[in-house]
């Protein structure tokens, strides 16, 4: 129904408004509090597995997490999407006493689907295992498939505690404490030299991450209020299993294709060019998955919002949040992603000195995601519009790109030719869905914020890098050098600057 036109009771459109981007921006810096912390300790993860065990057992690794990523994509059947969607709208027409139902009719597919899922995993590992090549892989596979069903329910709880504005459990549960006790049985691995157990290492804290998932979704629905003063349509009604379904399906295709273009790329160079070049592939393309943490800390933020400001009809407040959103993700992302550019040898020399020849594909995919974050998350506003249909279309179409591209540059050009491709399919999801909105609400991402955050970020983290390579000649300490200098000068530009980037909304 999300599509559809609701009639909401305004008082004051635009204190709610600004309210509701100032709860956006709140919401935003917790997740981003923790998206930081996250990055560090996953990029550490990375860095140790890498220097810690061969190109062929980290590959082997890789590999093996990314199928094991793109099954718990299957496996959910979109319930996260879901489950923020119509939660978030049962509150905001004054009925939250409806969501211990909607998680019962969330949680049993997606629990029986997972469970599935996982058996299907356990039979099939071995031959997945021989076209991935070492006698190991079955083990890693069995071992992961043995968690697959409590990565779904923590992904299913976190979504139910978002969709009530509630950040912290996403950043203590799945930003901190999983990646933190991942790195940490890593490294008993690392000492112990148990590489066998390394599988178990990176799945085992899905158990605990789930219980304390669902323990805190609990504690919220028991408490939760209405969010606002609302008038339903007629034809809103209940939230029945069609229709929760009839938008939740189509999303989860779309995540899996999502997920297929993010850790495809892993096993297609693993298939196609050794699972060396896949620790390649995967140690480049971690600035990437840094990035993402900053980007989900805002898309995390603001799906509820957008939600409520469609459920209003409020194109402009729409508008506005989408505007204000990208400068937010070009002020997180641009600096990553341009130091990372500039110095893309030096980044590639902390996962070793096995790892340098992905200068190349660490540059390709820098490249793409600064163009990406100025494109804003116009996927993210076409599916909160129900639009589901045209979002899986649009990730299918990416997941397409990819896969073709891949297979047509990877046997020549190894992890080169996939960071081409990845790159590419990026692209075609970022550009459709604004194309597709039109005819709703005009975005476009050229506007005053997102200009201003751009050209902060290019002064302090692509000019000064630049320079002080240029006088000191690279290395690690012109990288530290810029780094530190680029983040202060940021800041300050950030908050001299703020009200031209909707930063004075957090209050």
């Amino acid at each position: 129904m999300g599509a559809h036109p609701l009639v909401v009771d305004v008082t004051s459109a635009e204190h709610r408004v600004d309210r509701g981007t100032r709860r956006v921006l709140r919401g935003g810096v917790i997740n981003m509090a923790g998206a930081v912390v996250s990055a560090a300790l996953n990029l550490a993860l990375i860095v140790a597995i890498a220097r810690a065990f061969s190109q062929e057992t980290a590959g082997l690794l890789f590999s093996a997490t990314s199928v094991f990523l793109i099954m718990t994509a299957v496996a959910n059947l979109g319930a996260p999407d879901g489950l923020v969607y119509f939660i978030a709208r049962l509150r905001v027409f004054g009925r939250p006493g409806g969501v211990p139902a909607l998680l019962r009719l969330a949680m049993g597919p997606a629990v029986v689907t997972a469970s599935l899922v996982s058996v299907l995993l356990l039979v099939f590992a071995d031959p997945l295992a021989d076209a991935l090549g070492p006698e190991e892989a079955a083990a890693y596979l069995r071992i992961l498939a043995l968690f697959l069903p409590f990565a779904v329910l923590t992904d299913t709880a976190l979504a139910a505690t978002r969709a009530h504005h509630d950040m912290s459990a996403t950043v203590l549960v799945d930003r901190v404490g999983r990646p933190l006790a991942q790195l940490a049985l890593v490294g008993m691995i690392a000492l112990t030299g148990s590489v066998g157990l390394l599988a178990l290492a990176w799945a085992g804290p899905y158990l605990p991450a789930a219980v304390l998932a669902w323990f805190w979704v609990g504690r919220l629905v028991r408490r939760s209020v209405p969010e606002s003063v609302a008038v339903p349509p007629d034809d809103e009604g209940p939230v029945t299993p069609a229709r929760f379904w009839a938008f939740s399906l189509p999303r989860a295709l779309g995540g899996v294709a999502q997920m297929g273009v993010q850790r495809g790329g892993v096993v297609m160079v693993a298939l196609l060019g050794g699972l060396s070049g896949a620790a390649v592939f995967t140690a480049a393309t971690r600035i990437m998955v840094v990035g993402q943490f900053g980007t989900q800390a805002v898309l995390y933020a603001a799906q509820p919002r957008f939600v409520e400001l469609l459920a209003s009809e409020d194109r402009s407040g729409v508008r506005s949040l989408y505007q204000a959103g990208t400068a937010w993700l070009v002020c997180l992302n641009w600096p990553l992603y341009l130091s990372a550019l500039v110095f893309a040898p030096e980044v590639m020399r902390l996962f070793g000195d096995a790892y340098a020849t992905g200068a190349v594909v660490l540059a390709t995919v820098c490249l793409g995601q600064l163009t990406g974050a100025v494109l804003g998350m116009g996927d993210l506003v076409l599916t909160m519009t129900g639009r589901t249909g045209l979002n899986l279309l649009n990730n299918l179409l990416s997941l397409l790109a990819n896969v073709g591209v891949c297979l047509l540059l990877v046997p020549s050009h190894g992890a080169v030719g996939a960071a081409v491709a990845l790159v590419i399919a990026v692209l075609v999801r970022k550009t459709l869905p604004l194309w597709q909105l039109r005819s709703l609400v005009a975005l476009h991402p050229v506007s005053r914020p997102v200009l201003v955050a751009v050209g902060c970020a290019l002064v302090w983290f692509g000019g000064l890098p630049l320079a002080v390579e240029a006088m000191s000649g690279g290395g690690l300490p012109a990288l530290g050098i810029s780094i530190a200098a680029g983040v202060l000068g940021h800041l300050a530009s950030l908050w001299w600057l703020r009200d031209h980037l909707s930063l004075r909304s957090w209050r």
